[in-house]
């Protein structure tokens, strides 16, 4: 047995050599440098404008401070927090996204054994009849005899050029995209539901508004009924306002529609069936508008992405496959080395001069495969050349999103502010409308008008307080979600707070 501890010996140590001194050829791949600014906006930020009504709060940003991981419970609603809750736990899309990172990290270790010998086990046993030698006298008889062999064999491919590391250095870069997609799935989830739970709460707010004009138009309708009757109106001046009224009930399916729709959101989100129920339905004046709020400094954005850090590690693994591509057209070397015994009869498998064994090496250079090597490593750099462009242009797409974020939240603010001024405006206007009308003063069809213009203020205003709930949300996705400071992710390295490296991919 001495002959096989020398051989997986020679082979173990000729591995761990060659692991540690070979050079891996392609380009070493480190991360790119994040973009050079200070800055996501033109102007420079300051606090949004404050309006006294709900949604109207003012908001200031805060460069630098960092992000909590449930960032939505800013909100302040323990209903939104128990929907989010159930949806991390039964959502399908989100389920996929984790199952797909296990099935990438068990590739990952599988790959791990093609960086260290492979030792086999055999047993052999074969029964066997030949004709035997020819003599003097003629063939010697052989009668049929059976030969047992066990034996361990050892046999490795020397990585020299580092093709082996680099196809696993890919599919670490791999199990590195699939976390991050799966980071990305779970802020796509979370923002989705914060995001049609506010939409909700705008078309609950939108058709309870609509109810009240409806109701006010109604009540118009009757009186100018009497009127009519009385001979005080004309009928033109009825049948206008029962086209209003009729107008107004026939915005409400529409609404209801949509709500339907954003609530057959909410429970698939949370991985439910539409006949079920939520836990509850949400209300803009339920939800508390973030005051402060937090903003990434530039430099860190790149790691804080989701998005980013799964194209760079796409990127990665592109890098690695030059390597592959490289060390498949240099010389390949293979070492093989089996010990063991045999003999006629499993008593005698093991005694003394019944061992066998063997120690091969071998070396494969590719002289001539038509071209196939050299488009292979061409392929693999314009492929590197893809994900390069595709991490530029997504670190520009999240720099845009960030900024669009934090300019809707100026304008959002100064929105309300308008369209609360517009809906009071309106209110004026149709009270001073109906009294002129009613002491006969005015038309009908400007106390119409009125009404028109009120009911549009109205609506008007609702859906500017959702909007500002939403883009809020919208400023903590385009952030990065604070996924790193989720408790399974703090104990991880090369974590969001890190700065990135420079930029290089240079040849060993």
């Amino acid at each position: 047995m001495a002959s096989a501890k020398y051989i997986m010996g020679l082979a173990t140590a000729s591995a761990t050599s060659l692991l540690l001194a070979g050079c891996a050829v392609g380009p070493d791949f480190t991360r790119p440098d994040a973009p050079k600014t200070d800055a996501y906006t033109r102007a420079p930020l300051a606090a949004t404008a404050a309006t006294d009504v709900g949604g109207g709060a003012s908001q200031s940003f805060v460069m630098g401070q960092d992000i909590s991981s449930q960032w939505w419970t800013l909100f302040q609603s323990p209903a939104l927090n128990a929907l989010i809750d159930q949806s991390i736990k039964n959502n399908p899309t989100l389920q996929a996204a984790q199952a797909t990172l296990r099935q990438a990290q068990e590739n990952q270790a599988a790959l791990f054994g093609v960086l260290i010998p492979a030792v086999d086990g055999n047993f052999n046993n074969v029964r066997q009849k030949s004709y035997g030698a020819f003599g003097g006298g003629g063939a010697v008889t052989v009668p049929p005899f059976t030969i047992h062999t066990a034996s361990v064999s050892v046999s490795y491919a020397l990585d020299i050029f580092g093709q082996a590391r680099r196809a696993y250095e890919s599919q670490k870069a791999q199990t590195e995209y699939a976390r991050f997609q799966m980071e990305a799935a779970y802020l796509t989830l979370t923002s989705n539901v914060v995001l049609a739970a506010v939409q909700q709460a705008s078309l609950r707010a939108q058709v309870s508004a609509t109810q009240a004009i409806l109701d006010a138009q109604e009540e118009q309708l009757g009186v100018l009924r009497r009127q009519l009757e009385l001979g005080g109106v004309a009928e033109a001046d009825v049948l206008t306002q029962l086209t209003a009224v009729a107008q107004t009930r026939a915005q409400l399916p529409i609404l209801q529609k949509q709500l339907d729709q954003v609530t057959n959101q909410l429970l698939a989100l949370a991985g439910r069936l539409p006949d079920e129920s939520l836990i509850a339905d949400f209300d803009l004046a339920a939800l508390a508008l973030p005051e402060e709020l937090p903003v990434t400094l530039p430099s860190h954005l790149v790691a804080q992405r989701p998005d980013i850090r799964a194209v760079e590690a796409q990127l990665h693994s592109a890098s690695a496959q030059i390597g592959v591509a490289t060390a498949a057209m240099l010389p390949q070397i293979t070492l093989n080395g089996s010990y063991g015994s045999s003999a006629a009869t499993l008593g005698n498998l093991f005694s003394a001069g019944s061992s066998v064994w063997s120690v091969a090496a071998g070396v494969t250079q590719p002289i001539f495969r038509g071209g196939e090597l050299l488009h292979k490593r061409r392929a693999a750099v314009a492929a590197y050349d893809v994900a390069a462009a595709n991490y530029r242009g997504t670190v520009i797409g999240a720099f845009q999103n960030v900024s669009d974020a934090l300019n809707a939240l100026q304008t959002d603010a100064a929105s309300v502010r308008a369209q609360l001024e517009a809906e009071r405006a309106a209110a004026n206007s149709l009270t001073i409308a109906q009294n002129a009308y009613q002491g006969g003063s005015t038309s009908f069809l400007t106390l119409l008008d009125a009404q028109r213009t009120y009911q549009q203020a109205r609506i008007a205003l609702v859906q500017a307080q959702a909007a500002r709930y939403a883009d809020t949300a919208a400023l903590f996705v385009a952030l990065g979600g604070g996924w790193w400071n989720r408790p399974e992710n703090n104990a991880d390295e090369n974590l969001a707070s890190n700065t990135a490296p420079a930029n290089t991919a240079k040849e060993n």
